[in-house]
């Protein structure tokens, strides 16, 4: 008798028994075992120690993985709520030295803030992922992200070569504000009293690394264009950014272009000085240099400028308002000083040039 219950329990033991399922390390077939469950059940497929994990919301989801091969792994948030978070980050892409991503083995959506983003951008960002509390994990860290091109910023000094006499000289100017056709092409502003004598072909002064030719300028006696030039990126190399570097290295991110108005509080950054403190005096005006060049329908301005500071930017926040042509005291010291009422200082306004040559800042 006990022999024959032996033989039964060994028979059903033998029928019921199922095989171990094949360890599955295919990723594309884990992906579709995740896509047939959903986002919202699923977070994710990843390595971990050399298996293949599908990261999912509740038992049953994680069973249905077992049973393909896979390891499954419960975590707390989907798919559907990192790309929601992700999403929301997506909005506000274009803040300089930020980075941000899913991280599918961590589950959670990285944020990470580098040095130069300001405390209102990093308030913009924590605001928009508020909700998520945990899924997100936002981290800070030193140094910038620079990309491994040459980066190229507004206030950055510019050069290029002429030959005057017989001789060839070097001059120096200032990039003004990065710009963008509807193509997305780069091209640089800057002033156009720069291109005399043939100095077209511009370098960054820093490192002597070609950026491209001038391709358009005008430099004083017309109606309406005054004192700008376009210079278009043509080395690939070359990374230009839509933002105005300071002394101190950190940025201001140019976001539009505007009319400037009087009494209106203003910054200027050149290669040679910078005056972030000053206010547009005119908005309209006519000036005749000593070189008898005349200049109509400038911006008039308290900032102090020397020579070299040429073409750099006029702008108030993250608005541009004019590309730096001249201004009296050229030769004398110049800093932040409100103090300095006898200098003053003249541009071209930026929203007219953008208008004239189909370009925008970004």
């Amino acid at each position: 008798m006990a022999a024959a219950v032996g033989g039964i329990l060994s028979l059903t033991t033998a029928t019921t028994a199922q095989a171990a399922p094949t360890p599955l390390t295919d990723p594309a077939k884990a992906s579709a075992v995740a896509r047939q469950l959903g986002d919202k059940r699923t977070a994710g497929v990843y390595y971990r120690d050399g298996r293949l994990v599908v990261a999912v919301t509740d038992q049953a989801a994680a069973e249905t993985v077992r049973s393909a091969g896979a390891v499954a792994e419960v975590v707390p948030y989907s798919t559907a709520i990192l790309d929601s978070a992700k999403t929301k980050l997506d909005k506000l892409a274009g803040i300089p030295n930020t980075a941000w991503s899913i991280d599918r083995s961590g589950n959670r959506v990285d944020v990470e803030i580098y040095d130069g983003v300001s405390a209102a951008n990093r308030s913009r960002i924590k605001d928009a992922v508020s909700g998520y509390g945990d899924a997100v994990d936002i981290t800070e860290h030193p140094g910038k992200i620079e990309s491994t091109a040459n980066a190229m910023r507004g206030g950055v000094g510019i050069t290029a070569p002429y030959v005057d006499s017989g001789t060839t000289w070097i001059r120096t100017c200032t990039a003004g504000f990065n710009v963008q056709d509807d193509t997305g092409k780069k091209f640089m502003l800057t002033a156009g009293h720069c291109m005399d004598d043939g100095a077209v072909a511009w370098s960054r002064r820093y490192g002597d690394v070609s950026l491209g030719p001038a391709i358009d300028w005008y430099n004083g006696n017309n109606t309406d264009r005054s004192d700008y030039g376009v210079v278009e990126y043509t080395n690939s190399d070359v990374t230009p950014y839509g933002t105005v570097l300071y002394w101190d290295g950190s940025e201001q991110q140019i976001t539009t272009s505007a009319s400037a108005f009087e009494d209106e509080l203003v910054k200027r950054v050149g290669t040679f000085s910078q005056d972030l403190v000053g206010k547009v005096l005119a908005t309209d005006v006519t000036v005749t240099y000593s070189s008898g060049i005349t200049l109509n329908h400038m911006i008039e301005a308290s900032n102090c400028t020397v020579h070299g500071d040429s073409g750099g930017p006029l702008f108030s926040s993250g608005t541009a308002l004019g590309i730096t042509s001249g201004g009296n005291y050229a030769d004398q010291p110049c800093g932040d000083s409100d103090a300095q009422s006898d200098r003053v200082s003249y541009y071209e306004p930026v929203y007219k040039v953008l208008d004239w040559e189909g370009l925008k800042v970004y």
